[in-house]
């Protein structure tokens, strides 16, 4: 898993719970969006975790999110 203090991580703005996500510092944060509604996360919807091509190796929260956040298609 994704350690919210790594150098990338924090970089990034990754948070494991998409709740905690801090607004007023990631403008393009919109509500209700997580990780398991991004482009860059690999896992299956119904996984909790999963990988994502951002940190290549590991794996994120389902309901995480990060700055590099894309809409499904």
């Amino acid at each position: 898993m994704v350690d919210e203090n790594d150098a990338q991580a924090v970089a990034l703005g990754y948070v494991a719970d998409a709740s905690r996500v801090d607004a007023s510092k990631h403008k393009n944060y919109v509500a209700g969006s997580t990780c398991a509604g991004c482009m860059l996360y690999l896992g299956k919807p119904e996984d909790a975790a999963g990988p994502c091509g951002i940190f290549p190796g590991k794996y994120v929260s389902a309901k995480g999110w990060c700055a590099s956040w894309v809409k499904k298609a």
